[in-house]
């Protein structure tokens, strides 16, 4: 897994002031508390370490978590990313959507460095996901987007530059363009998300992975073998994680809203998908690894030639499902290039 990347990158971080000093003293202590009092009664957990060190590695890049609760009648909750120092009139704003498996720290970590040196970052845990949680039985993708909307306002950003969506994320990033329109979302970046495969494609592909129930399996892993599965579609060259790592991210990151998660896939892959693909107006970017294991390269171009003109795609070479991660560099690059091309 990204859990070696992790510790390798953020052990090299240099401390240069008194306040990122401060800030590791007390993750440190944070991270004493949590590996010797976790809820599992573990003597030391990996998983927590690397949580709590990509804490840092966000606070280091000028990012602070918050909690905004939504008031709405099922008191929705959402947990996220912002500036320290948002300057929203001379930066452009950017939302990023991760997709299942961990939070928005684990998947979104390789986006953080180079996009927070020209973008106001902004970066949520999906409803159900991280420290985001609600009362409402809505599990859509509307539900979600609408979510994320009303947080990123409550923290004064009424336009963004463009949204980033990666896997399921990417379904959520496309229906807030829908949704709100150019006006408020004004580019659309998709990374590695199956948008507006038919119905006879979402078929053949969950026959090929054995079905509905054992996508949701693989999807919300309960056991060391799943989790190694969904390891396995994820990367183009999964990292070695031991046995004993895996049960430790599935036991930290993987209880919480265990049931609520399956019922979000249920959702995404019977009602929603029946739901008629919009045309964008806003300008989108598609990114895609060309050996993803989980949704065909072909999807990428239907998804363009379904949007026309204003779209295009990118290939990640030897990228698989994960592109973002695998193929960071390039994937930073192209949407630092597309969301300042235009940008005044």
């Amino acid at each position: 897994m990204f859990i070696i990347t992790s510790l390798k990158s953020l052990l090299l971080i240099p401390i240069y002031s008194l306040s990122i000093t401060k800030s590791l003293l007390q993750t440190s202590l944070s991270i004493l508390h949590n590996l010797f009092t976790n809820h599992n009664h573990n003597f030391f957990s990996t998983t927590t370490l690397v949580d709590h060190l990509l804490s840092f590695y966000f606070s280091y890049h000028g990012l602070k978590p918050c909690t905004i609760n939504l008031h709405d009648q099922d008191h929705t909750s959402i947990h996220i990313w912002i500036p320290n120092h948002p300057t929203t009139t001379s930066r452009p704003a950017i939302v990023l959507l991760h997709g299942y498996g961990g939070n928005a720290k684990w998947q979104l970590y390789r986006q953080i460095g180079p996009l927070s040196r020209d973008f106001d970052l902004y970066v949520p845990d999906l409803v159900f996901f991280g420290n985001s949680h609600s009362k409402s039985l809505h599990r859509t993708v509307s539900f979600q987007a609408r979510s994320v909307m009303e947080a990123v306002r409550r923290v004064g950003v009424e336009r963004v530059a463009a949204v980033f969506g990666v896997s399921y994320g990417g379904y959520v990033a496309y229906r807030m363009a829908e949704m709100y329109g150019e006006d408020v979302v004004e580019k659309v970046v998709v990374v590695s998300s199956g948008i507006g495969c038919t119905e006879e494609q979402r078929v053949e592909e969950l026959r090929k992975f054995g079905g509905i129930d054992r996508v949701v399996e693989i999807l919300v892993p309960e056991n060391p073998k799943d989790l190694r599965m969904l390891m396995d579609l994820a990367f183009c060259r999964p990292p070695l994680a031991p046995t004993f790592v895996l049960r430790d991210f599935i036991n930290v990151m993987g209880t919480a809203y265990r049931n609520e998660r399956r019922q979000i896939l249920h959702e995404l892959l019977t009602v929603d998908s029946g739901h008629p693909c919009p045309v964008l107006e806003q300008e989108t970017l598609i990114l895609w690894g060309d050996k993803d294991k989980v949704f065909p390269m072909f999807l990428a171009y239907q998804l363009a030639r379904h949007l026309g003109k204003k779209s295009r795609v990118e290939i990640l070479k030897d990228a698989g499902h994960a592109a973002n991660l695998e193929a960071a560099d390039g994937v930073n690059r192209l949407v630092k290039s597309f969301v300042l091309d235009s940008f005044v």
